[in-house]
């Protein structure tokens, strides 16, 4: 045999293993063997070298290129070859006509119009090797036909499947395994529509990314997609790593931006962020990541804004400016812009944070008031849960300033208060005390318009503090009566109503009692130093006869 060839050229395959062969054989095959040959400007008779750094598939690999080049260019392709063949082929630049055969090139995009045939598993087996052996940012023919055939049998199954609908975000069934894997069973045997997620997760993300745009392309439910792509990223995760954990996140998540967000799973998108925020992620992906949660923050709960402070805070407990980021993404170009009933929610979700956020010892009155501002005061229907939370920051953070403490009460909306929390207000030692006297005018206020809006009489008892006194040396002659109108009130029907307006009058005038006595004693107090200093000449007036 070695009489028939003259081995003249060593070829260095990426450092694995020499190969010595025949020039001649070999470029009448190879287009890249024959150019760097013509480039060599060394003498007839001396032994040639070529080294490969990057041939896809190492030795292994080329020694199939050398068996097809010594066989007179037959070779047997298979589902298990087929893309090693074809990758190493275009690498070699093997699409040269040689007498007698078709060259390798074509061969295999002959074979390939086997592969309706194909099996799942064959399929699936040629799509990993050559997504492994092309280099980053390169393709083929035969990868998009691969795919294409792959996402086909995928679309198929899931519009043939009898399981409920998948496309609630919520909703997690991974996976019953298909056994039998031919192009019929699987409209048979497969249960759920996400029994192909263990097989895929196998694939490199490069080729992951090409089959999300070729299933997207095909209007595969969004939400199926979006859950295999939270799976993909969790199988992936367990020995990954750190630079391969950044770099599936931030694919997965540039793939999730494809997809309708509103398929998405709200909590799967909280893990990632969680993830993601112990790894060096690009300011664009967190950026895109923190928009897909801010535009459905009406789906979020309490516990998924308690996010730790960052590393470079971590005198705070929560991370503040990230739920501020949020909530500007989902406010967007205004508050107009929202549906009312998503609205309702972030508001109520937002005043619950505020009162989580209050007792944090390390939050800045500044930072506190931005996130009371952050929700426009058109939004609020009650500024109760506001007052409760100011309440508690001012209890916490005693050594506040009065000026410190006026700024965060001006952030509250008094008008919204309900006579509850108006009512506490006016004893609530923790607030300045022109809020306190801001409330009592507010409650006056209210208590006269009630009486405004009547035109029918109803009594109510009065203590006797606040009856006009009797006359010297008469006893007090008991309780009187305040006349009240109800505006044409049906005691029938509004028996309800006008019980708890009566309650809430009668529980108001023993605060004025209280009020009146103590102006009483004080006046009292008053009229005696004045006797006791000799200025008895004036006259004081009566307070509350």
């Amino acid at each position: 045999m070695d009489a028939c060839f003259e081995f003249d050229l060593q070829v260095d395959v990426n450092g694995e293993e020499v190969f010595v062969l025949d020039t001649r054989i070999i470029s009448s095959y190879s287009g890249k063997i024959n150019k760097l040959l013509s480039k060599s400007k060394d003498g007839l008779g001396r032994r040639l070298k070529v080294i490969f750094h990057d041939f896809p598939g190492g030795a292994a690999n080329f020694e199939l290129i050398i068996r097809f080049c010594y066989d007179n260019g037959k070779v047997n392709i298979n589902p298990g070859n087929i893309s090693n063949l074809s990758v190493a082929a275009h690498f070699m630049e093997m699409n040269k006509f040689v007498a007698g055969t078709e060259n390798l090139c074509e061969q295999t995009e002959k074979s390939l119009e086997e592969i309706k045939y194909w099996t799942w598993s064959e399929l699936l087996v040629a799509l990993k090797q050559c997504g492994d052996l092309l280099p980053e940012g390169s393709s083929l023919t035969i990868l998009d036909k691969f795919l294409g055939s792959l996402v086909g049998k995928v679309v198929s199954s899931c519009e043939t499947s009898p399981c409920p609908s998948t496309s609630s975000p919520e909703s997690y069934g991974f996976r019953l395994s298909c056994e039998t894997r031919s192009s019929e069973s699987l409209k048979n045997s497969c249960f759920r529509a996400t029994w192909w997620f263990d097989d895929l997760v196998a694939l490199n993300i490069r080729v992951i990314k090409m089959l999300i745009r070729s299933m997207v392309s095909r209007n595969l439910d969004n939400g199926i997609i979006s859950k295999f792509l939270f799976y993909y990223q969790k199988s992936r995760f367990g020995s990954a790593p750190s630079p391969e954990k950044v770099e599936i996140i931030e694919a997965i998540v540039e793939m999730l931006c494809s997809l309708d967000t509103t398929c998405v799973s709200y909590k799967s998108l909280f893990e990632v962020l969680r993830v993601g925020l112990n790894l060096n992620l690009s300011r664009c992906c967190r950026d895109k990541l923190e928009g897909m949660i801010g535009s459905l923050l009406d789906r979020a709960t309490l516990d998924n804004l308690l996010l730790p402070s960052p590393a470079r805070k971590t005198s705070y407990l929560y991370d503040v400016d990230l739920v501020l980021r949020f909530l500007k993404s989902f406010l967007g170009n205004g508050v107009g812009c929202v549906p009312l009933s998503r609205l309702k929610k972030v508001v109520r979700l937002m005043d619950l944070y505020l009162v989580e956020i209050a007792p944090d010892p390390h939050l800045k009155p500044s930072k506190f008031l931005v996130v009371i501002r952050a929700i426009p005061d058109s939004a609020r229907d009650s500024s109760d849960e506001v007052y409760h939370a100011v309440n508690l920051y001012l209890e916490v953070h005693s050594g506040l300033s009065e000026d410190q403490k006026t700024k965060i009460c001006s952030g509250l909306n008094y008008e919204k208060l309900s006579s509850e929390e108006i009512n506490d207000l006016t004893r609530n030692v923790n607030f300045p005390s022109q809020f306190a006297a801001q409330a009592l005018i507010l409650r006056q206020r209210r208590l006269e318009s009630l009486l405004q809006d009547t035109d029918e009489a109803v009594s109510i008892d009065l203590p006797p503090t606040l009856s006009k006194p009797a006359h010297k040396g008469r006893k007090g002659e008991g309780s009187q009566q305040i006349v009240l109108y109800a505006k044409k009130l049906s005691l029938c029907d509004e028996s309800k109503k006008l019980r708890a307006h009566l309650q809430g009058m009668q529980w108001r005038a023993l605060e004025l009692e209280k009020f009146c006595r103590r102006m009483q004693i004080q006046m009292t107090k008053m009229m005696r130093s004045r006797l006791l200093s000799g200025h008895g000449s004036k006259s004081v007036p009566k307070i509350c006869s």
